[in-house]
């Protein structure tokens, strides 16, 4: 089958993980894995700290207890309470507050910009606004859109903000197999001495040759972003957070990142036999990632 025939597939439509062909104890063990690692990896986030001086710098003498309550109780305290909410969460419930008010003046702007910092991706906010204009109002929405396309612009998020936007930590350049694949990848091996998975982070357009996992079942588990996965001759099957996709013994097959999106995944093998290996294939093809 060459690549023109394979893109032909691209538009077909999506597929769910599930229909990969692994049964229930291999699916229950892949979400006890996401379950696990990923109270780990909350529990081991940095958080960062956040210092507010706008109320001092503007009202300081004028009237001080407001900056007081404004810099170091909103900000110093309640923003800083990431443990019960995170920076993420926050910025999109006060997003959305100043929304519900009509309020698109320059604390609107100083939010948005916010909530892009803290991880609050261009795809997210679309439809955060476009699911509260039916309850705020429309011309909220188109105001507030305004704004959001100013912040969000049509650049893919930077590094510091897509790590702002995971509980995973991204880890280092994967120079190793840097080969075998087209743009930069990252690996960041989650409990490694103890057999536990690898996380695999792609930056925008990246992805990994075809291969084949020989005598072993690769387990995938997108965690943050979004990507790709295809099967030789099959449809590809866009995978965002959440999604568990198995690769069968013996199968070609890619995976990697959106055009304009970070994509990140948890990796492990099951059912390995004694002959297992990855044999490294091809490129994919501009023409057929191109496509996606």
């Amino acid at each position: 089958m060459t690549d023109m025939e394979n893109n032909s597939k691209v538009n077909a439509g999506r597929r769910n993980g599930l229909r990969y062909g692994f049964g229930k104890r291999l699916f229950m063990t892949a979400v006890a894995v996401l379950s696990v690692i990923g109270l780990n990896a909350q529990n081991n986030m940095k958080q960062k700290e956040i210092k507010q001086t706008a109320g001092r710098n503007a009202l300081g003498t004028f009237a001080p207890e407001f900056a007081h309550l404004n810099d170091d109780v909103l900000f110093g305290e309640v923003w800083n309470r990431q443990k019960e909410l995170s920076l993420h969460d926050r910025s999109i419930v006060t997003v959305l507050s100043l929304m519900a008010q009509g309020l698109t003046d320059s604390s609107l702007q100083f939010h948005l910009q916010s909530a892009k910092t803290n991880g609050v991706t261009r795809q997210e906010i679309s439809e955060i606004i476009t699911h509260a204009a039916f309850y705020c109002g429309w011309p909220k929405a188109w105001a507030v859109f305004r704004m959001a396309k100013e912040v969000w612009g049509d650049a893919p998020q930077t590094r510091e903000e897509f790590e702002a936007s995971t509980d995973y930590p991204v880890g280092n350049p994967n120079d190793a197999y840097a080969k075998y694949f087209i743009g930069q990848s990252y690996t960041a091996p989650m409990d490694a001495e103890h057999g536990g998975p690898v996380n695999v982070t792609f930056e925008p357009g990246c992805r990994n040759n075809w291969h084949i996992h020989h005598d072993a079942v690769q387990v995938l588990i997108c965690v943050a972003g979004r990507g790709w996965y295809q099967e030789w001759g099959k449809e590809p099957v866009e995978m965002t957070p959440g999604m568990v996709i198995a690769v069968p013994k013996e199968t070609k097959h890619w995976h990697g990142a959106a055009k304009d999106s970070w994509f990140q995944h948890l990796t492990y093998h099951t059912q390995v036999g004694p002959n297992a290996s990855n044999e490294w294939l091809e490129a994919v093809s501009d023409e057929v990632y191109g496509g996606l």
